[in-house]
C-alpha cells in the first residue's frame, strides 16, 4: 500500500514522520508544489491513501481561504486513492456537551470557518475523502508546544483549567496509519482520544512551570470531541486520555 504525506514539513509533519508505524513517502512543499497540477498527479500516482497535512493555521499571514484550494487541488490530483483532509476541532467553536460529527458546528474563529468550508467542498468533490476533525495534539500545541517560560494559563473561579480532547502524537500516528488501511470511512471524522484533560494537568505532568491568570468571558471552559466513529476503526487504553500518558508519548519520541 502507498500512503504519501503532503506538507510534511509543518510542526505536526514533523511530529508524526519519526513515529510512524510503517511505510509512507513524506512530502515537503520543496518537493512537490501542490499549486502545480502535472507535480502534484505525479507525487500522487499509485498512492492508495494521501494525508494532506498542508494549510493555513492560526497566525499565519496567508488568507484562510487557501485551506479550501489546497485540499481541491489535493483532491484534483489523487485519482481516486483516499485523500484525508486536516480539519479542526475549532469548527465547533463554543458548543457545549460531547462534540459529535453529526451534530452541530459554530465555527467562531476565520481559522474554524475556513475549515468547514474545506469541508463541505470536499463532501462535493467525486474524489473519496475524509475530513479529520482534530482535537490539541501534544507537542503542536499551545500549551506543551508553545511553552516558555513565564507562561500564563486560563484559570476559572472553581480553579479549573481549560479541558480538551487531546492526543499525543504517538498515538495520532497508529490511529492515521490504522485509518489509510480502513474501509468504509466516514465523510467526517473527529480525531482524538475519549477523554478530555485538564490543560494545567498536562503542564504539570510535564514539569513545565505556570502561573494561572483569570479566564475572561471568552474563554471556552471544555471541548469534547465525541470518540464513537473513530473507535469503530481503532482501540485506545485507559492511559491514553490521561496527562501523564499524552505527555510520556509527546516525550518518547522528543527525546529520542
Amino acid at each position: 500500500m502507498r500512503i504519501v504525506m503532503l506538507g510534511a514539513g509543518g510542526k505536526l509533519g514533523q511530529l508524526l514522520k519519526p513515529r510512524w508505524p510503517g511505510a509512507a513517502t513524506w512530502t515537503t512543499r520543496s518537493d512537490v508544489d501542490i499549486a502545480d497540477p502535472d507535480a502534484l498527479a505525479r507525487a500522487l500516482s499509485g498512492a492508495d491513501a494521501v494525508f494532506c497535512l498542508a494549510g493555513v493555521t492560526h497566525g499565519s499571514n496567508a488568507p484562510m481561504e487557501l485551506n479550501t484550494t489546497l485540499a481541491r487541488q489535493t483532491l484534483d490530483a489523487a485519482h481516486g486513492a483516499h485523500v484525508f483532509l486536516f480539519s479542526s476541532a475549532a469548527v465547533y467553536g463554543a458548543l457545549q456537551g460531547l462534540l459529535s460529527e453529526n451534530g452541530a458546528t459554530s465555527a467562531q474563529s476565520q481559522y474554524g470557518i475556513s475549515k468547514l468550508e474545506m469541508e463541505r467542498m470536499a463532501a462535493q468533490h467525486p474524489n473519496p475523502s475524509t475530513s479529520l476533525r482534530l482535537g490539541n495534539v501534544a507537542g503542536a500545541d499551545a500549551i506543551l508546544g508553545g511553552w516558555q517560560p513565564g507562561f500564563q494559563l486560563d484559570q476559572f473561579p472553581d480553579g479549573s483549567t481549560p479541558v480538551r480532547s487531546y492526543i499525543g502524537p504517538g498515538k495520532l500516528a497508529e490511529v492515521l496509519n490504522t485509518l489509510a488501511h480502513s474501509n468504509d470511512l466516514p465523510q467526517v471524522l473527529n480525531i482524538a482520544t475519549p477523554n478530555t484533560v485538564h490543560m494545567g494537568d498536562l503542564l504539570d505532568a510535564a514539569a513545565l512551570e505556570w502561573t494561572p491568570r483569570p479566564a475572561t468571558d471568552r474563554a471556552i471552559a471544555s471541548v469534547h470531541l465525541d470518540t464513537a466513529a473513530l473507535e469503530r476503526f481503532t482501540s485506545f487504553t485507559d492511559s491514553d486520555s490521561t496527562a501523564n500518558g499524552i505527555v510520556a508519548d509527546w516525550m518518547q519520541g522528543t527525546h529520542t
